[in-house]
């Protein structure tokens, strides 16, 4: 028992009863077509199932602000480890999350300043040491300078012991009053101790102890006495105020001295140098300007004046590591770089004591970013910009560094977004993860990962309803030899998606990109030749979406649509007299709530409330179009809002969404749900799958065409109601083809696509490009990001950027057919569909 995981009676979504044994500790691989089930299986019963066990495992008390999770619809599940789900969806817009908060590197650079950083003044830039008592009485006395005749007056040392915190803090005030303490300064104001003091309990206050006020007369004298009672009062406040001290001089002018960190020259001191002073989330170290956003206003491209995009005060980008690098120099650095710097640094014996944990800490977290393909990828890099398949190698960078064992790793296609080269360096992770202890699954259709894992699970046979059951199972070896294994197949070249016999000829009509120079590009000229199925390539960074997107997509949308996004740097762009239309499909979602869904999406939705708002009943009641929506009052569930579900905020793990309790997750009122068309109501449309909407509704052309090319495209397994952000990058790319393949084809437009076959089987890939292939026939130009080698063995022509990644990509190794691309000695791309077409 204790090395298996044993799954009896599995029923979620589409799957059949199924039961299964998979081994624990192992590389687990789980695979089938798109809509088969495996991710109903990998994510929604197992890992949820691991997930709900452990909510239940903690107190009465935490479960109160939980929830009730709900129980997989699966008979009994034996075996199971603490799981860790690793998804492809990308982080939200959130401009303060990026790589190095995501990966938790940010953390460990706040305490590694905090605790080694070396501290240069504001005002001189010269390294700061601490000052001892002597030295600080030596700074009031000759900021005092010499004596004036008749000046009257006094200093006042003050001890802060309470910076910008909320409370009450009674008997904080009373202690300090038992303890001999006159008087206190509260936000400005001085109080006697002795009178009773009502502070604001929800307002921040800084609380500082009056140690002594000393007059200006005995101070300018010089003697010893003076000099004896300064430093006492002096050391007296550091000690109460964690080390610092602030003077305030008879101009009423102040001076914040530490015994820490204070400028000998200038008497300019440092705030207390803790990790917080470096968190652009905190009011502590945020540049007051931008409140940490480094641009002048939320999701604004425009720097912020202050802190030049550093996002900190300025005393944070004061403080330095060897070789004078600043926090914010270091979230510039791409992971390459940083990897490099953290390997040659050079500490002091107590440097190196103090900070030994915490620079293996951050190493390992770098190295493994290295090991899965995002050495180009700089720390700062916002986490709305990564892709899917970035985002999820990063999280695992997070979990790696943790170094758990006895866990279950639940894995969404790890090598999403990654070049055939990197492959390699990530089925190793995979792999040390699972020899430290883990078991890992993965929902996968990368031939490499496949091949690699010790035990594989074919779901199929086909999608949606023709799916759900166990094809093949056993070991990789085992599989490989089913013949019921349509995977297996492919594996073993008795299916395979066949290289065209002719290529469509290269004609002089492109679209030509001059002196491209953005971010990484080395000035480069590219060609896309237009009618053409094309395959822009290069390992990961090599500057491919910056080309494709950045410059030639917002190119072109300025000049045909006159769009707002600024393109990225070129001298030019040719070629626009032949199109009339450039049109992205990439894979961001179709819609961020779960009111919205393909049914929405593609114009479907209209017409089905329009037939439902026709039938004699709703008629007969007065219901318009608008009772049958979920995004207005009126017939939907006002509990729930039209989602179906609730929202619960889980703290410290994921959001969890739980049924309505009112409509029971069926998004209408009871009013609205007694209205029926064929026998359904408004609830059981939105249930169908798309396949079995599109023959429901085959007598009603608005609807049925637009369903038919959802199944052309490949989703005629999910249904038509489900919520966008349920649906993969993938399927949300396919949705947005679908859309339009709907509509009239003008002949003349350019499609840009971004890894369309993300999620896809060898099965479904074959029926992409028969798709994409006749657009193509068409008159359109068909442009794809992509690193599966069976697209790339089928386009008419390829651009393949790099030689590498980051600073070392960025021009064009080669363009040409596939076979001048596998001919290229220099070509990564090259090497590897040198292998594929020779098969």
């Amino acid at each position: 028992m204790d090395d298996k995981i044993t799954i009896k009676g599995a029923r979620e979504h589409n799957l059949k009863n199924i039961s299964l044994e998979i081994p624990r500790n192992k590389l687990v691989c789980f695979t089938g077509v798109s809509g088969s089930g495996k991710s109903s299986l990998a994510f929604d019963t197992i890992f949820a199932e691991g997930q709900r066990r452990y909510v239940e495992s903690l107190s009465a008390y935490a479960r109160q602000f939980l929830g009730q999770m709900e129980k997989p619809d699966v008979d009994e599940i034996e075996g199971l480890s603490p799981a860790i789900s690793i998804d492809q969806k990308a982080h939200g817009r959130n401009p303060r999350s990026t790589v190095a908060t995501i990966t938790e590197i940010y953390d460990y650079l706040r305490v590694l300043f905090a605790r080694i950083g070396q501290p240069h003044c504001v005002k001189c830039n010269e390294p700061i040491q601490k000052l001892t008592n002597e030295e600080m009485v030596d700074v009031v006395i000759d900021h005092l300078g010499p004596a004036a005749k008749g000046e009257k007056g006094s200093v006042t040392i003050l001890s802060p012991i309470v910076r910008g915190r909320k409370g009450e803090y009674y008997q904080m005030l009373y202690d300090l009053y038992n303890s001999g303490f006159a008087k206190v300064r509260i936000d400005g104001e001085e109080f006697r101790l002795d009178q009773q003091i009502k502070l604001a309990r929800y307002k921040q206050h800084t609380i500082e102890i009056v140690v002594d006020t000393i007059p200006l007369t005995m101070l300018r004298e010089g003697t010893k006495d003076a000099r004896q009672r300064l430093a006492e009062a002096i050391e007296t406040a550091v000690d109460r105020g964690n080390d610092v001290v602030n003077i305030v001089y008879p101009d009423k002018s102040e001076q914040l001295l530490s015994a820490k960190f204070s400028c000998p020259k200038d008497g300019f001191s440092f705030p207390e140098i803790e990790p917080r002073l470096f968190s652009f989330n905190s009011p502590y170290g945020a540049c007051p300007e931008c409140t940490g956003l480094g641009t002048a206003e939320l999701y604004s491209e425009e720097v912020c004046g202050l802190c030049s995009g550093a996002r900190l005060r300025e005393e944070a980008l004061y403080v330095r590591l060897p070789g004078e690098k600043t926090i914010y120099d270091l979230v510039q650095m791409p992971v390459s770089e940083a990897t490099e710097y953290f390997k040659g640094i050079q500490l002091n014996e107590k440097q190196a004591q103090i900070a030994g944990s915490i620079f293996k800490e951050i190493q390992n977290r770098l190295e493994f970013m290295l090991d899965v393909g995002l050495h180009y990828l700089t720390l700062d890099r916002m986490a709305g910009t990564l892709s899917g398949g970035e985002a999820q190698r990063i999280r695992l960078a997070s979990q790696v560094g943790t170094r758990l064992v006895g866990a279950m790793y639940v894995l969404d296609e790890p090598t999403i977004g990654l070049h055939q080269r990197d492959n390699d360096r990530l089925i190793e992770t995979l792999e040390a993860l699972r020899d430290l202890g883990n078991t890992v699954l993965v929902v996968e259709h990368d031939e490499d990962t496949m091949i690699a894992s010790d035990f594989m699970v074919e779901i199929g046979p086909g999608a949606g309803r023709h799916g759900g059951e166990v094809v093949a199972i056993g070991t990789t070896e085992e599989v490989l030899k089913d013949k019921n294994s349509l995977t297996a197949a492919y594996l073993r070249g008795d299916k395979k998606i066949e290289v065209p016999e002719k290529r469509r000829p290269v004609g002089h009509s492109a679209i030509k990109v001059r002196g491209a120079t953005q971010n990484n590009l080395k000035n480069i000229d590219v060609d896309f030749p237009l009618q053409n199925f094309v395959c822009l390539t290069g390992v990961s960074g090599s500057g491919k979406s910056t080309l494709a997107y950045e410059i030639m997509y917002k190119g072109l949308s300025k000049r045909l649509y006159n769009s707002k996004h600024t393109p990225g740097t070129h001298k030019s762009l040719l070629g626009l007299e032949y199109i009339d239309k450039a049109i992205l499909i990439d894979q961001s979602p179709i819609g961020r709530t779960s009111r919205s869904n393909a049914a929405t999406y593609t114009g479907a939705w209209g017409p089905i409330r329009d037939i439902f708002s026709a039938t004699a009943e709703a008629r007969y009641r007065g219901y318009k179009k608008g009772r049958f929506s979920f995004n207005r009052p009126g017939g939907r569930c006002e509990n729930c809002e039209g989602h179906g579900e609730i929202a619960i905020e889980m703290h410290f793990l994921p959001t969890v969404y739980v049924k309505c309790d009112v409509c029971k997750g069926r998004r209408f009122d009871r009013e609205t749900l007694e209205i029926l068309y064929k026998e359904k109501n408004i609830h059981d449309v939105l249930q169908m799958r798309i396949e079995e909407a599109t023959e429901f509704f085959k007598d009603v052309p608005p609807i049925h065409d637009r369903l038919e090319t959802l199944c052309r495209v490949g989703l005629d397994y999910i249904q038509l109601g489900q919520p966008a952000p349920t649906l993969s990058g993938g399927e949300a790319q396919r949705v947005k083809l679908s859309t339009e393949l709907a509509k009239r084809q003008t002949g003349r437009t350019l499609y840009l696509l971004d890894e369309p076959t993300t999620g896809l089987h060898f099965e479904d890939v074959k029926k992409l490009l028969q798709v994409l292939h006749w657009l193509v026939d068409k008159g359109n130009t068909v442009i794809v990001i992509e690193h599966n080698l069976d697209v790339i063995k089928t386009a008419d022509w390829v651009i393949d950027l790099g030689p590498e990644g980051g600073d070392l990509g960025g021009t064009v190794v080669k363009t040409g057919t596939p076979e001048d691309i596998a001919r290229h000695a220099k070509s990564y791309t090259g090497h590897y569909l040198k292998r594929i077409l020779s098969k």
